[in-house]
């Protein structure tokens, strides 16, 4: 069996940059977890990689008794002392009170770049794309996924969408040195600019201001929709992919699907210190205990990490042992194709059967040719500091009534210089000069602004007096000006 160690037994010395064993900390997961992860790990110790694995409790088990986090001290512990994790899918439970473990994972341990190669296996693995090999680099840890979210009135509920600049260069530069270092032509940034500016503009304005930097690479932007449509009918035209967390989470399943199976795509997380793999996929529970899971994704995502710890021979091994199999024609249930497909294998069959062909190479398919590189650092520039001056506010209450009757409240609220100049429901326009069709909600945004500068007092003073016109104030934003240029969008209709 392969040699599971307890953190208590690790000598201090494996943590030396020179040991020649790397630890690594080990969850099973749930569904399906525990069945691949030990075929992966079967196939790893016949490889001859020179890994201790350190077990960790996180997940299903832990939400259960009670830990809403999901994970526990210890696992935290192992986690920090390995600093690489290979992660078998785990379960976050439905409904209110917990967070999702990867995310609080990936954040928590500064997992900022996200990478998910997808290559295609043709003829071996059925696709309408054979030419298809993209790499997904989607940012990890800001975006929709911080998870921020409140209820405000009984009809909105909200989710914060936070975009930093060091967020965006940092996933910039990663994604121009990943392509450099692995000979990668282009690449293309996906947003959503046109609609909302701020955020998806800073990330689009980053990605050019870094890609300067990068004049032997070509690059492009597309609008995430058209772009998401086009790797799905013509994946070849891209090369690296570069998203946001959210849509770069939906653009590599989109491209693993169409390259043959989600069921084969690996995932790295990494960051300064840690480094996590796992399979994009997640713990099926519907099929957790027949056998019949396909251990692939996980099994790669072990490539992945073997690449990581500069055990390239290692990695090289496994990853042809594995094309060599899937050259053979034995193939799990997702990938089993009459015609094409010789054996349907199980779990442990399809890891018995890349066990047997360890020392093979691939007679079709392209062999593996992983190589010993040191792993790449970003640093992001010093942040210039924007003359920034308050303009004005924008309130939110709750309000059922006309819209009319709610601005003649809210003009009684004027103070300070600051004016109401406009009312949203759901950022559009409804004041003054709304339309009638305009379908409305109990959530309204009153901004209140300013020709001159205002002070935080000036803004309390609007404040209390919306208070005191008897409005239920929901929440506020400050209305500010960076180098002259607002930091705030109109509204829709504006």
């Amino acid at each position: 069996m392969y040699h599971v160690m307890a953190i208590s037994e690790v000598p201090t010395k494996l943590f030396s940059s020179k040991s020649k064993v790397d630890l690594v900390a080990v969850a099973h997961g749930d569904g399906i977890g525990p069945e691949i992860m030990t075929a992966t790990l079967r196939v790893l110790q016949a490889s001859g990689a020179n890994v201790n694995f350190l077990p960790i409790e996180l997940g299903a088990k832990v939400y259960e008794r009670g830990l809403t986090s999901g994970i526990t001290d210890e696992a935290w512990d192992t986690i920090r002392a390995a600093r690489v994790v290979l992660k078998a899918p785990i379960t976050t439970p439905q409904g209110g009170g917990v967070k999702s473990l990867n995310v609080t994972l990936r954040k928590t341990l500064g997992l900022f770049a996200n990478v998910r190669p997808v290559p295609t296996y043709h003829p071996f693995v059925a696709t309408a794309h054979p030419g298809m090999d993209v790499v997904i680099v989607r940012e990890n840890e800001e975006d929709l996924y911080a998870g921020i979210e409140h209820r405000q009135t009984e009809d909105v509920v909200q989710c914060l969408k936070l975009m930093s600049r060091p967020g965006c260069e940092r996933i910039a530069r990663y994604a121009f040195a990943y392509a450099k270092q692995h000979g990668r032509r282009k690449v293309t940034c996906m947003t959503k600019d046109n609609i909302m500016k701020l955020t998806d503009g800073l990330f689009h304005r980053v990605f050019d201001e870094v890609g300067r930097e990068f004049p032997e690479i070509e690059k492009e932007h597309m609008i995430i929709d058209i772009g998401a449509a086009k790797l799905a009918i013509d994946p070849t035209r891209f090369d690296v992919i570069l998203a946001p967390n959210l849509y770069g989470d939906i653009l590599s399943d989109i491209a693993a699907e169409v390259a043959g199976s989600v069921g084969l795509a690996a995932s790295a997380n990494v960051g300064p210190e840690v480094a996590m793999f796992e399979a994009v996929h997640g713990s099926a529970p519907d099929i957790a205990g027949l056998g019949v899971a396909n251990p692939s994704g996980l099994l790669l995502a072990s490539v992945l990490m073997l690449v990581h710890l500069g055990q390239a021979d290692a990695a090289n091994r496994i990853q042809n042992a594995w094309l060599s199999t899937i050259e053979e024609g034995i193939h799990p249930a997702d990938i089993f194709q009459l015609g094409s497909s010789l054996v349907r294998a199980g779990t442990e069959a399809f890891a018995d059967a890349v066990i047997a062909r360890l020392g093979e190479t691939p007679r079709y398919l392209k062999p593996s040719s992983f190589e010993a590189t040191a792993p790449i650092r970003v640093e992001t520039s010093p942040i210039r500091e924007a003359e920034k001056v308050t303009v004005g506010v924008d309130v939110f209450v709750r309000w059922r009534g006309p819209v009319e009757e709610l601005a003649a409240r809210l003009q009684r609220a004027d103070a300070e210089g600051m004016t109401l100049g406009m009312i949203t429901n759901r950022g559009v326009k409804v004041w003054p000069n709304g339309l009638p069709e305009t379908t409305t909600t109990d959530h309204w945004r009153c901004r209140f602004t300013s020709p001159v500068p205002v002070t935080g007092g000036d803004v309390v003073a609007v404040l209390s007096r919306v208070v005191g016109e008897g409005l239920d104030l929901v929440k506020t934003e400050t209305l500010c000006n960076f180098d002259g240029l607002p930091g705030y969008s109109l509204g829709q209709g504006q």
